[in-house]
Protein backbone atom coordinates (compact mmCIF):
# COMPACT_ATOMS: atom_id res chain seq x y z
CA UNK A 1 0.00 0.00 0.00
CA UNK A 2 1.33 3.43 -0.95
CA UNK A 3 2.09 5.88 1.84
CA UNK A 4 -0.56 8.51 2.49
CA UNK A 5 0.53 11.92 1.18
CA UNK A 6 -0.32 15.49 2.11
CA UNK A 7 -2.31 15.68 -1.13
CA UNK A 8 -4.44 12.70 0.00
CA UNK A 9 -5.22 14.53 3.24
CA UNK A 10 -6.11 17.70 1.33
CA UNK A 11 -8.54 15.82 -0.93
CA UNK A 12 -10.17 14.06 2.03
CA UNK A 13 -10.58 17.35 3.94
CA UNK A 14 -11.65 19.32 0.87
CA UNK A 15 -8.89 21.91 1.23
CA UNK A 16 -5.66 22.85 -0.57
CA UNK A 17 -2.26 21.29 0.10
CA UNK A 18 -1.13 24.68 1.42
CA UNK A 19 -3.93 24.67 3.98
CA UNK A 20 -2.89 21.23 5.21
CA UNK A 21 0.66 22.53 5.57
CA UNK A 22 -0.58 25.52 7.58
CA UNK A 23 -2.59 23.25 9.88
CA UNK A 24 0.54 21.20 10.64
CA UNK A 25 3.00 24.09 10.91
CA UNK A 26 1.02 27.30 11.57
CA UNK A 27 -2.45 26.33 12.88
CA UNK A 28 -3.01 29.88 14.14
CA UNK A 29 -3.43 30.95 10.49
CA UNK A 30 -6.37 28.57 9.92
CA UNK A 31 -9.91 28.61 11.30
CA UNK A 32 -10.74 26.14 14.05
CA UNK A 33 -13.29 24.38 11.85
CA UNK A 34 -10.73 23.79 9.07
CA UNK A 35 -8.14 22.59 11.60
CA UNK A 36 -10.63 20.06 12.92
CA UNK A 37 -11.51 18.87 9.41
CA UNK A 38 -7.86 18.39 8.44
CA UNK A 39 -7.03 16.62 11.71
CA UNK A 40 -9.98 14.28 11.17
CA UNK A 41 -8.67 13.48 7.67
CA UNK A 42 -5.18 12.83 9.03
CA UNK A 43 -6.55 10.43 11.64
CA UNK A 44 -8.86 8.67 9.18
CA UNK A 45 -6.12 8.14 6.57
CA UNK A 46 -3.38 7.35 9.06
CA UNK A 47 -1.12 10.07 7.67
CA UNK A 48 2.37 10.31 9.22
CA UNK A 49 4.24 13.53 8.57
CA UNK A 50 7.82 13.17 7.35
CA UNK A 51 9.68 15.58 9.59
CA UNK A 52 13.06 14.35 8.34
CA UNK A 53 12.26 15.29 4.75
CA UNK A 54 10.82 18.63 5.82
CA UNK A 55 13.94 19.46 7.81
CA UNK A 56 16.21 18.47 4.93
CA UNK A 57 14.31 20.79 2.61
CA UNK A 58 14.77 23.54 5.18
CA UNK A 59 18.52 22.83 5.17
CA UNK A 60 18.79 21.78 8.81
CA UNK A 61 17.77 19.12 11.29
CA UNK A 62 16.65 19.14 14.89
CA UNK A 63 18.95 16.26 15.75
CA UNK A 64 22.52 16.03 17.02
CA UNK A 65 24.67 13.03 16.12
CA UNK A 66 26.73 11.49 18.94
CA UNK A 67 29.35 8.83 18.13
CA UNK A 68 30.95 6.99 21.06
CA UNK A 69 33.69 4.36 21.23
CA UNK A 70 31.63 1.76 23.10
CA UNK A 71 27.94 2.17 23.89
CA UNK A 72 28.19 -0.73 26.36
CA UNK A 73 30.46 1.33 28.60
CA UNK A 74 28.33 3.08 31.25
CA UNK A 75 30.69 6.08 31.04
CA UNK A 76 29.46 6.82 27.52
CA UNK A 77 25.87 6.13 28.59
CA UNK A 78 26.22 8.90 31.17
CA UNK A 79 27.86 11.20 28.59
CA UNK A 80 24.89 10.59 26.27
CA UNK A 81 22.42 11.30 29.08
CA UNK A 82 24.08 14.64 29.80
CA UNK A 83 24.04 15.50 26.10
CA UNK A 84 20.38 14.51 25.75
CA UNK A 85 19.28 16.64 28.69
CA UNK A 86 21.10 19.71 27.38
CA UNK A 87 19.87 19.16 23.82
CA UNK A 88 16.27 18.78 25.02
CA UNK A 89 16.46 22.23 26.61
CA UNK A 90 17.15 23.58 23.10
CA UNK A 91 14.36 21.57 21.46
CA UNK A 92 16.79 19.08 19.91
CA UNK A 93 17.22 15.32 20.12
CA UNK A 94 20.36 13.18 20.16
CA UNK A 95 20.96 10.18 17.89
CA UNK A 96 23.56 7.76 19.28
CA UNK A 97 26.04 5.89 17.10
CA UNK A 98 28.40 3.22 18.44
CA UNK A 99 31.69 3.01 16.51
CA UNK A 100 32.75 0.00 18.61
CA UNK A 101 36.37 1.15 18.22
CA UNK A 102 36.08 0.51 14.46
CA UNK A 103 37.13 3.09 11.87
CA UNK A 104 34.75 1.77 9.21
CA UNK A 105 31.72 2.04 11.51
CA UNK A 106 32.87 5.46 12.62
CA UNK A 107 33.01 6.61 9.00
CA UNK A 108 29.59 5.12 8.26
CA UNK A 109 27.98 7.13 11.05
CA UNK A 110 29.71 10.32 9.92
CA UNK A 111 28.40 9.74 6.38
CA UNK A 112 24.89 9.17 7.72
CA UNK A 113 24.92 12.30 9.87
CA UNK A 114 26.24 14.35 6.96
CA UNK A 115 23.48 13.05 4.68
CA UNK A 116 20.87 13.86 7.32
CA UNK A 117 22.35 17.34 7.76
CA UNK A 118 22.26 17.07 11.53
CA UNK A 119 22.49 20.18 13.65
CA UNK A 120 25.97 19.10 14.69
CA UNK A 121 28.16 16.14 15.59
CA UNK A 122 29.65 15.11 18.92
CA UNK A 123 32.28 12.41 18.62
CA UNK A 124 34.74 10.43 20.71
CA UNK A 125 36.97 9.50 17.78
CA UNK A 126 38.82 6.24 17.40
CA UNK A 127 41.35 7.57 14.90
CA UNK A 128 42.47 10.99 13.64
CA UNK A 129 39.48 12.25 11.65
CA UNK A 130 40.37 15.94 11.52
CA UNK A 131 40.06 16.17 7.73
CA UNK A 132 36.66 14.40 7.84
CA UNK A 133 35.36 16.82 10.44
CA UNK A 134 36.61 19.77 8.40
CA UNK A 135 34.43 18.57 5.53
CA UNK A 136 31.43 18.52 7.84
CA UNK A 137 32.19 22.03 9.05
CA UNK A 138 32.54 23.26 5.47
CA UNK A 139 28.99 22.00 4.88
CA UNK A 140 27.70 23.92 7.87
CA UNK A 141 27.76 21.04 10.38
CA UNK A 142 29.85 21.90 13.46
CA UNK A 143 31.64 19.15 15.38
CA UNK A 144 32.90 18.90 18.96
CA UNK A 145 35.24 16.20 20.25
CA UNK A 146 34.13 14.37 23.39
CA UNK A 147 36.51 12.75 25.91
CA UNK A 148 39.46 13.66 23.69
CA UNK A 149 41.30 16.85 22.80
CA UNK A 150 41.77 18.14 19.27
CA UNK A 151 45.27 17.29 18.04
CA UNK A 152 45.79 20.63 16.28
CA UNK A 153 43.22 22.56 18.36
CA UNK A 154 41.18 23.24 15.20
CA UNK A 155 38.03 21.82 16.78
CA UNK A 156 36.46 22.42 20.15
CA UNK A 157 36.70 19.58 22.63
CA UNK A 158 35.47 18.57 26.08
CA UNK A 159 37.65 16.11 27.93
CA UNK A 160 39.31 15.13 31.18
CA UNK A 161 43.03 15.46 31.85
CA UNK A 162 43.88 11.77 31.41
CA UNK A 163 47.58 12.41 31.99
CA UNK A 164 46.70 13.72 35.44
CA UNK A 165 44.27 10.85 35.97
CA UNK A 166 46.89 8.21 35.23
CA UNK A 167 49.42 9.97 37.44
CA UNK A 168 46.99 10.29 40.36
CA UNK A 169 45.97 6.62 40.11
CA UNK A 170 49.56 5.37 40.27
CA UNK A 171 50.62 7.88 42.92
CA UNK A 172 47.82 6.48 45.07
CA UNK A 173 49.04 2.91 44.56
CA UNK A 174 52.60 3.93 45.39
CA UNK A 175 51.40 5.73 48.52
CA UNK A 176 49.82 2.43 49.60
CA UNK A 177 53.29 0.85 49.52
CA UNK A 178 52.94 -0.90 46.14
CA UNK A 179 56.10 -1.27 44.07
CA UNK A 180 55.40 -3.89 41.37
CA UNK A 181 52.69 -2.27 39.26
CA UNK A 182 50.90 -3.38 36.11
CA UNK A 183 48.93 -1.23 33.67
CA UNK A 184 46.25 -3.12 31.74
CA UNK A 185 44.67 -1.37 28.76
CA UNK A 186 44.36 -1.13 25.01
CA UNK A 187 44.30 -0.90 22.14
CA UNK A 188 46.99 1.76 22.17
CA UNK A 189 45.37 3.43 19.17
CA UNK A 190 42.92 4.97 21.65
CA UNK A 191 44.30 8.30 22.81
CA UNK A 192 42.71 8.06 26.24
CA UNK A 193 44.53 4.78 26.90
CA UNK A 194 47.94 6.12 25.92
CA UNK A 195 47.43 9.31 27.93
CA UNK A 196 46.50 7.34 31.07
CA UNK A 197 49.53 5.12 30.57
CA UNK A 198 51.79 8.12 30.10
CA UNK A 199 50.47 9.64 33.33
CA UNK A 200 51.23 6.36 35.10
CA UNK A 201 54.75 6.33 33.71
CA UNK A 202 55.38 9.87 34.92
CA UNK A 203 54.40 8.86 38.45
CA UNK A 204 56.71 5.85 38.30
CA UNK A 205 59.61 7.86 36.88
CA UNK A 206 60.09 9.81 40.13
CA UNK A 207 60.10 6.62 42.22
CA UNK A 208 63.21 4.60 41.37
CA UNK A 209 62.14 1.55 43.35
CA UNK A 210 58.83 1.20 41.47
CA UNK A 211 58.42 -0.97 38.35
CA UNK A 212 55.57 -0.65 35.85
CA UNK A 213 54.63 -3.53 33.56
CA UNK A 214 52.38 -2.78 30.58
CA UNK A 215 49.87 -5.43 29.54
CA UNK A 216 48.16 -4.45 26.29
CA UNK A 217 44.70 -5.85 25.58
CA UNK A 218 42.57 -5.77 22.44
CA UNK A 219 39.53 -4.03 23.89
CA UNK A 220 38.45 -2.02 26.92
CA UNK A 221 36.02 -4.71 28.03
CA UNK A 222 35.24 -6.97 30.96
CA UNK A 223 36.20 -10.05 28.93
CA UNK A 224 39.60 -8.60 27.97
CA UNK A 225 40.22 -7.63 31.59
CA UNK A 226 39.29 -11.11 32.79
CA UNK A 227 41.70 -12.69 30.32
CA UNK A 228 44.55 -10.43 31.45
CA UNK A 229 43.70 -11.11 35.08
CA UNK A 230 43.72 -14.87 34.50
CA UNK A 231 47.19 -14.61 32.96
CA UNK A 232 48.42 -12.82 36.09
CA UNK A 233 46.83 -15.44 38.36
CA UNK A 234 48.61 -18.18 36.42
CA UNK A 235 52.03 -16.71 37.22
CA UNK A 236 54.20 -17.79 40.15
CA UNK A 237 53.58 -15.58 43.18
CA UNK A 238 56.95 -13.82 42.87
CA UNK A 239 56.15 -12.74 39.29
CA UNK A 240 52.77 -11.18 40.02
CA UNK A 241 52.32 -7.42 40.40
CA UNK A 242 51.23 -6.16 43.80
CA UNK A 243 48.97 -3.51 42.21
CA UNK A 244 47.05 -3.11 38.95
CA UNK A 245 45.91 0.10 37.24
CA UNK A 246 43.20 -0.75 34.69
CA UNK A 247 42.55 1.70 31.82
CA UNK A 248 38.83 1.75 32.63
CA UNK A 249 36.38 0.26 35.11
CA UNK A 250 35.11 -2.43 32.73
CA UNK A 251 38.64 -3.80 32.43
CA UNK A 252 39.07 -3.51 36.20
CA UNK A 253 35.87 -5.50 36.76
CA UNK A 254 37.15 -8.27 34.51
CA UNK A 255 40.47 -8.32 36.35
CA UNK A 256 38.67 -8.48 39.70
CA UNK A 257 36.60 -11.44 38.48
CA UNK A 258 39.78 -13.30 37.55
CA UNK A 259 41.45 -12.52 40.87
CA UNK A 260 38.37 -13.61 42.84
CA UNK A 261 37.53 -16.72 40.85
CA UNK A 262 37.44 -20.08 42.60
CA UNK A 263 40.94 -21.48 42.93
CA UNK A 264 42.73 -18.16 42.34
CA UNK A 265 43.00 -17.38 46.05
CA UNK A 266 44.13 -13.78 45.48
CA UNK A 267 43.25 -11.38 48.27
CA UNK A 268 42.26 -7.90 47.05
CA UNK A 269 43.81 -5.61 48.16
CA UNK A 270 46.18 -7.42 50.53
CA UNK A 271 48.02 -9.25 47.75
CA UNK A 272 47.04 -7.18 44.70
CA UNK A 273 45.51 -3.72 44.88
CA UNK A 274 43.28 -2.68 41.98
CA UNK A 275 42.17 0.70 40.65
CA UNK A 276 40.09 1.50 37.57
CA UNK A 277 39.05 4.61 35.66
CA UNK A 278 35.66 6.36 35.03
CA UNK A 279 33.97 5.50 38.36
CA UNK A 280 30.91 3.91 36.77
CA UNK A 281 28.09 2.86 39.09
CA UNK A 282 29.22 -0.78 39.05
CA UNK A 283 32.57 0.17 40.60
CA UNK A 284 31.07 0.87 44.01
CA UNK A 285 28.79 -2.18 43.80
CA UNK A 286 31.53 -4.76 43.04
CA UNK A 287 32.22 -7.67 45.42
CA UNK A 288 35.24 -5.67 46.51
CA UNK A 289 34.22 -2.02 45.96
CA UNK A 290 36.72 -0.64 43.47
CA UNK A 291 38.81 2.49 43.69
CA UNK A 292 38.61 4.55 40.53
CA UNK A 293 39.37 7.85 38.84
CA UNK A 294 36.10 9.74 38.46
CA UNK A 295 35.21 11.71 35.33
CA UNK A 296 32.23 14.13 35.28
CA UNK A 297 30.61 12.14 32.46
CA UNK A 298 27.19 13.83 32.30
CA UNK A 299 28.82 17.25 32.54
CA UNK A 300 31.11 16.34 29.63
CA UNK A 301 28.09 15.57 27.44
CA UNK A 302 26.16 18.67 28.48
CA UNK A 303 29.15 20.97 27.97
CA UNK A 304 29.82 19.51 24.52
CA UNK A 305 26.25 20.26 23.45
CA UNK A 306 26.49 23.78 24.85
CA UNK A 307 29.60 24.47 22.76
CA UNK A 308 28.04 22.84 19.70
CA UNK A 309 24.99 25.10 19.91
CA UNK A 310 27.21 28.18 20.19
CA UNK A 311 29.18 27.18 17.09
CA UNK A 312 26.03 26.35 15.14
CA UNK A 313 24.69 29.83 15.91
CA UNK A 314 27.99 31.55 15.09
CA UNK A 315 30.47 29.56 12.91
CA UNK A 316 33.11 32.28 13.37
CA UNK A 317 33.61 31.43 17.06
CA UNK A 318 37.14 30.26 17.84
CA UNK A 319 37.39 26.62 18.92
CA UNK A 320 37.94 26.10 22.63
CA UNK A 321 39.25 23.22 24.69
CA UNK A 322 37.45 22.47 27.96
CA UNK A 323 39.47 20.14 30.19
CA UNK A 324 38.04 18.89 33.48
CA UNK A 325 40.23 17.55 36.27
CA UNK A 326 39.77 13.93 37.37
CA UNK A 327 39.02 12.93 40.95
CA UNK A 328 40.46 10.02 42.93
CA UNK A 329 37.80 7.87 44.60
CA UNK A 330 39.27 5.46 47.14
CA UNK A 331 37.44 2.26 48.04
CA UNK A 332 38.26 -1.17 49.45
CA UNK A 333 40.18 -2.48 46.41
CA UNK A 334 43.21 -0.32 47.25
CA UNK A 335 42.67 0.54 50.91
CA UNK A 336 45.11 -1.56 52.90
Amino acid sequence: MAAVSVRDVAVRAGVSVGTVSNVMNHPEKVSRAVVTRVQDAIEHLGFIRNDAARQLRAGHSKTIGLIVLDARNPFFTDVARGAEDKAADAGLTVILGNSDENTARESTYLDLFEQQRVHGVLISPYADITSRLRRLRDRGIPAVLVDRTSVDLSFSSVSVDDLAGGRVAVEHLIAQGRRRLAFIGGPMAIRQVTDRLEGARRAVAVNRDVYLEVIEIEALSVIAGRTAGAEIVARPLAQRPDAIFAANDLVAMGVLQALMMQGAHVNVPAEIALIGYDDIDFASAAVVPMSSIRQPSALIGATAVEILLEEAADPTIEPRQVVFQPELVVRASTRG
